[in-house]
């Protein structure tokens, strides 16, 4: 090939980029054409708008698609406040915890293999996990807790001692975040102490630590969340099962069929220009923060936190959910496994964790609409999906085929969450 040549087809390589047009990405379709409201779609950029002008947003990527096409896909604002870069359709984001069901759909294909059960033990593939314990408060006398506690000190920490678990914990535990394996409590806080996370490590490594760690309930008797332990745990038997690494196994099994490019553990130099800052918000307005350090790793394969995507790369993930497991000819789960996915596996336990949850239940990483009117929801009863703590925000209406995509970089603003939900729900027509 000349370089005359060779040019002219990376300007239209480029071309293509820039026009959304290359393999793997949704069509997109006229609103009309899949019962959608041109009109009424307008107000998801009104709402966003709303919330950019009052400066509790630099600037965000919304998408909807719905019976295989998008309909809306809008970037406004600012991907960088200091520079004045305006939000790219392109902009890559730290989805955070939206990594989770990307790990469910791992798991359920294992499933679908006959090579995992929901209710096989953990330790079954890492001995580690056998015979786990339950950390336990001691009772303080009354007093003690803030005895001694002066200027520029903290309460004291309780001591635990710990009880044999009733159980061992499964994979469905660690799915439904029903383990009690660093879910914040007392356990947790010894955790830290002997199997500190360290971003420098593999799996391989780190994850069988993990199970000398005493659990913060006994596993099945509450939710309580599992920021990262619990589903980074299902990673490395993702790996163990498989015999690929974490990322090589998302890359080759779920990313490459879907056509989807952009999404990885970590992002290289040539892509970096492409993130969108992160921020904060305080009565002060938005402040630059940093990556966290939790994040910063090119080694410790967090299926719990750790993939960076894009809007054209989760809503092809998302739309292959909404399709019942398929997507452009790609099937990676059956319609029935899906189904599965967005059951409540949890009973109560979900509703009963907080009052925002009501009229909610848990499914396999993702949260399920049981009763729209007691979530105060505009998506159907079992509509599901999952957010990031930066702000990132999905979920799928399979009774609408439809599936809708919220990328902002600050901290989870459910507010938000609800009225995009809303904006979209009103634009259906048919």
């Amino acid at each position: 090939m000349t370089s005359h040549v060779r040019t002219r087809f990376t300007h239209i390589a480029v071309a293509l980029v820039a026009l959304g047009l290359t393999a793997g990405v949704l069509p997109n379709g006229k609103p009309e054409d899949v019962g959608l409201s041109s009109e009424r779609l307008q107000r998801i950029g009104q709402v966003i708008q709303r919330y950019i002008d009052a400066k509790d947003l630099a600037g965000a990527v919304t998408v909807v698609s719905r019976r295989g096409k998008v309909a809306h896909f809008e970037a406004q604002g600012l991907m960088d406040v200091e520079r004045n870069t305006p939000m790219r359709k392109d902009a890559i984001f730290r989805m955070a915890s939206m990594s989770k069901p990307v790990t469910g759909v791992a798991i359920l294909m294992l499933l679908e293999e006959g090579k995992v059960r929901l209710n096989d033990p953990v330790s079954k593939f890492i001995p580690e996990f056998k015979d786990s314990k339950v950390a336990i408060e001691k009772a303080q006398p009354p007093g003690a807790a803030t005895a001694g506690v002066g200027r520029g000190q903290t309460a004291r920490v309780p001591e635990i001692y710990t009880v044999p678990a009733n159980r061992e914990i499964t994979i469905r535990d660690l799915m439904t975040h029903t383990s009690g394996l660093e879910s914040g409590g007392a356990g947790t806080r010894e955790g830290n102490r002997i199997a500190p996370r360290d971003t420098s490590s593999t799996l391989a490594a780190y994850i069988p630590k993990l199970g000398a760690v005493p659990l913060d309930f006994q596993p099945g008797t509450e939710w309580r969340y599992s920021a990262l332990a619990g589903i980074e745990t299902l990673g490395r038997i993702v790996e163990i099962v498989s015999g690929l690494t974490f990322d090589q196994f998302l890359k080759q099994r779920i990313f490459d069929p879907l056509g989807i490019r952009d999404t990885a553990f970590y992002q290289p130099e040539e892509k970096m220009p492409r993130v969108a800052g992160l921020y904060t918000v305080s009565v002060k307005g938005l402040g630059r923060q940093e990556t966290p350090g939790w994040l910063a790793t090119r080694t410790l394969f967090s299926g719990g936190g750790g993939l960076w995507s894009t809007a054209d790369d989760y809503i092809q993930f998302a739309q292959m959910l909404a399709n019942g497991g398929e997507l452009n000819g790609k099937r990676l789960l059956s319609p029935r496994t899906v189904d599965l996915m967005a059951s409540n596996h949890v009973g109560d336990l979900y509703a009963q964790a907080g009052a925002a949850r009501r009229g909610l239940g848990f499914g396999l990483t993702v949260d399920v609409v049981m009763d729209q009117i007691e979530a105060n929801r505009r998506t159907s009863n079992g509509s599901f999906g999952w957010d990031g703590a930066f702000g990132t925000h999905f979920w799928v209406d399979r009774k609408e085929q439809l599936a809708g995509l919220l990328l902002i970089q600050r901290s989870t603003y459910a507010q938000l969450n609800r009225d995009f939900e809303n904006a979209v729900m009103q634009a259906i027509v048919d």
